[in-house]
């Protein structure tokens, strides 16, 4: 591509998708909506301005930030969480991309000449949007909440069923049952053993890397690491002829019980956000609006009866598995959609000609617009369990789920487990306070974690960290961070992501507390004078005077801001910075 033209696609990109997403957002449609609108505007099926004909690699590209988005999901999920929902991902999940399979051929046989082609579009219709809907409970924060966790484990099941649905391919084609050089037996254990390689290097190999890496403070190196343990274990679930996806979050789950969990969230954020809002712009682009005006009203009611058919038995299974009928109608309503992985289902089976063109170009088609209509959907299946939960109080917090994580229900967060940072959380734990501390210094990491404190390698002055932390949620923030200008930094960033929290920190001296209160910290302690106060104490204490007289009399300089020796402090200072 011309570079001219790249960067006149980019600039036009950005301002088209900058316009829609705050239209979208003001009428309170979601972000999601405005970038798939902006793709059918910048796509090459409308008139107008045009990004790029090559919408089918773009959105092969995209894919990469649906990988991040599950890794980032499985950094949240720890196994012992997954393994908790078993019942839901195997029973629920299972059950569901049958019946809907089946339903779903079921109604196409009635367009499709053979049984073949019609169970074929059906498995594909079966599958739901893994990017829309994990997504959509982020943004909303409702991924820990019941409806979140059934949705997201009956999805996982759906990414399980990938090898199977595509080893259907070749056997409803007239090609053989299988592709005879590779049998399906070495097929499945081929993809075990990638499966059991992508465990094990998560596990253990991964972990040791990034410690070694924090270890020698080289952050370049370390997000490069942690993005190549991604993308190697996508390709090799890919190569397993499973999704991208699965691979990724497998690698996230074994790394959500490391230290470096939080600060992989951190580091990964801000490209998973850009590659997911390209990724729904190559999806709006898919759609052919051409081909739907051709056949409007068989289109229309392709995408009514898949959506009706999924809401409806989606919504008879959660009801059946005792979800609860508010958590049954958001989890019918969130994955009634089409899935990303039916695009690489239907080209395979264009390939091996199980369905024409015409049925190739309506089925993409209906998965762009079911994903179009995701936002407005969710919409309703709230609307529709807000009233079930008013005809049953008190369903609503049943519903919810507490986050598997004991840093969510912190009430302090410090900065810095050092020396000072480790006698703050001592006697936090030691009255029962919940805390979560953070340290960039790995090995004292390692130490205190392994001692059972909850503290986590990452930067509190990292704004992506922040954004990612529980810092929304705790009450108190403390700062113990020996390096001044660090210091500040973590203090101006804490307060501009979280202005309602109290900011308590530690200071070298007068002059550095000034700075940080400027900085918007509520309260700093100089330790050079606390340590000059205390011994001033003692002194008083040892010639003679009252303890209660000399604890007065420290209470007194600390309440009027260390006016007794703030003077005689500054002219000490003065002093060594004048020549002699």
């Amino acid at each position: 591509m011309d570079p001219k033209s790249f960067v006149d696609s980019a600039v036009l990109l950005l301002v088209v998708a900058s316009i829609a997403v705050a239209v979208f957002q003001h009428f309170g449609l979601g972000s999601i909506l405005g970038l798939l609108v902006t793709g059918v505007i910048v796509g090459p099926y409308t008139p107008g301005p045009l990004v790029t004909t090559e919408v089918e690699g773009v959105r092969h590209f995209t894919e990469i930030g649906v990988v991040l988005l599950m890794f980032v999901i499985g950094l949240e999920m720890k196994p012992r969480r997954l393994w908790e929902l078993r019942r839901t991902l195997f029973g629920l999940g299972s059950l569901q991309i049958i019946l809907s399979a089946l339903a779903i051929a079921s109604y196409f046989k009635l367009f499709q000449p053979n049984w073949a082609a019609a169970l074929l579009i059906g498995c594909g219709f079966a599958l739901s949007s893994t990017a829309f809907v994990v997504q959509m409970l982020q943004d909303q924060g409702e991924l820990a909440s019941r409806h979140g966790q059934t949705a997201f484990s009956v999805l996982l099941m759906q990414d399980l069923a990938v090898v199977p649905l595509l080893a259907m391919v070749p056997i409803l084609a007239d090609v053989g049952p299988l592709p005879k050089e590779i049998p399906l037996w070495e097929q499945i254990g081929m993809a075990l053993a990638l499966v059991a390689l992508v465990i094990g290097g998560g596990h253990y190999l991964v972990p040791r890397v990034l410690d070694y890496l924090a270890r020698t403070h080289n952050r370049e190196a370390f997000l490069l690491a942690a993005m190549a343990a991604v993308f190697v274990a996508a390709m090799a679930m890919e190569h397993a002829g499973m999704s991208m996806a699965l691979g990724a979050f497998l690698m996230g789950m074994m790394l959500s019980t490391s230290r470096y969990s939080i600060q992989l969230e951190a580091s990964m954020e801000p490209h998973k956000g850009l590659l997911m809002s390209l990724f729904f712009v190559a999806v709006g682009m898919s759609v052919d609006i051409g081909a739907l005006a051709q056949h409007p009203f068989e289109f229309a009611l392709h995408v009514l009866a898949i959506i009706l058919i999924k809401v409806l038995l989606l919504f008879v299974l959660c009801l059946s598995f005792g979800t609860g009928r508010a958590t049954a109608l958001r989890v019918a309503f969130l994955l009634s959609q089409g899935g990303e992985f039916g695009f690489v289902l239907f080209g395979a089976a264009k390939a091996l000609a199980v369905i024409d063109d015409l049925t190739f170009v309506m089925a993409v088609a209906v998965i762009s617009v079911s994903m179009l209509l995701t936002p407005l959907l969710v919409r309703i299946g709230n609307r529709l369990a807000l009233r079930a939960e008013n005809r049953s109080a008190g369903i609503d917090e049943r519903s919810r789920l507490e986050s598997p994580d004991a840093e969510a229900g912190a009430r302090v967060m410090v900065a810095g487990y050092g020396r000072v940072g480790h006698t703050v959380g001592t006697i936090l734990a030691s009255r029962g306070i919940s805390f979560i501390a953070f340290d960039t210094d790995a090995l004292l990491v390692a130490k205190w974690q392994g001692e059972g404190h909850p503290v986590y390698y990452g930067d509190v002055g990292n704004p992506e960290l922040l954004a990612t932390s529980p810092l929304q949620a705790v009450d108190l923030v403390i700062l113990t961070i020996d390096d001044p200008h660090a210091a500040l930094r973590a203090a101006t960033l804490v307060r501009a992501h979280a202005p309602h929290v109290t900011i308590i920190s530690r200071a070298r001296d007068l002059a550095s507390c000034d700075i940080l209160l400027q900085a918007g910290v509520d309260k700093a302690f100089p330790e050079t004078l606390e340590a000059s106060l205390r011994l001033a104490g003692e002194a008083l204490e040892t010639l003679g005077t009252s303890t209660h007289d000399a604890d007065l009399l420290l209470r007194g300089v600390r309440a009027t801001d260390y006016a007794l020796v703030r003077d005689s402090e500054e002219g000490t200072i003065e002093e060594t910075r004048s020549p002699s």
